[in-house]
């Protein structure tokens, strides 16, 4: 028996078992059965602690509240939805504050939509000119006075007369002549600019139509809530017709 103890703890038997798959554990598992010692017991997993109770009953504290939370809302919309079924019931007087202030910020914006700037822009400008003008034309002028013209080369033909030869001629005032012009003439000049431009516009016509007619659709309904029969240019407002 001592022999056989000796040989299953020699190497030759430790690499029997590596080969087998087998650990020192299980070795030890079945040397203890084969001595008839107890199974070693399995550790108990350690008590959860006492905090982790409270954190069980969150999900029943969040659902009980949610629900408080949703029967508040709904009737929070009842007693609202009945308090405009009586406002709905209960005549305005038109002097009434309420309605009067829904009624005046409705009528400016109308009025906001059906206005026009009116005005006159004043303009004052300096235009700087430096430009060259070509110019080609035939004119007739007049001589202011009498002009002497020397070495002037004159043909004259008559029956009497027969001249070609330079000579000094003159040309009484007022004598007509007709000249071609072929310049060109150099415009550098400041030309002042001062005028008003009278200027109209429509604001129904511009970008703040948009947002004109938005804030009269936010006012409508409640105006029309405390003042059904309101008529803005003979037109009812709160009438499905109407369009402000």
């Amino acid at each position: 028996m001592s022999q056989h103890s000796s040989n299953s703890g020699g190497p030759a038997s430790k690499l029997k078992r590596i080969l087998r798959g087998e650990t020192d554990a299980n070795a030890r598992t079945r040397t203890q059965r084969r001595a008839g010692l107890p199974r070693p017991q399995a550790p108990t997993p350690a008590s959860a602690p006492a905090g982790e109770s409270r954190y069980k009953l969150m999900p029943a504290f969040w659902t009980i509240a949610s629900g408080i939370s949703m029967i508040v809302n709904v009737i929070l919309i009842a007693f609202l939805l009945v308090l405009l079924q009586i406002l709905g019931k209960v005549p305005f007087q038109p002097e009434d504050q309420f309605a009067g202030l829904l009624g005046g910020l409705y009528q400016n914006f109308v009025k906001m939509d059906e206005a026009s700037i009116i005005a006159d822009v004043p303009v004052n400008y300096t235009i700087p000119l430096n430009i060259i003008v070509p110019v080609q034309t035939t004119t007739r002028i007049t001589l202011a006075e009498t002009t002497v013209i020397p070495n002037a080369h004159v043909v004259i033909n008559t029956s009497g007369v027969d001249i070609d030869a330079d000579a000094v001629v003159t040309l009484p005032k007022g004598q007509p002549l007709n000249i071609t012009l072929d310049f060109p003439l150099t415009v550098q000049n400041n030309i002042p600019v001062q005028l008003n431009v009278p200027v109209n516009i429509p604001l129904r016509n511009t970008q703040l139509h948009d947002p004109f007619v938005g804030l009269q659709e936010v006012v409508k309904p409640y105006y029309c809530l405390v003042e059904p029969n309101a008529i803005w240019n003979n037109i009812q407002i709160c009438s499905p017709l109407a369009n402000p």
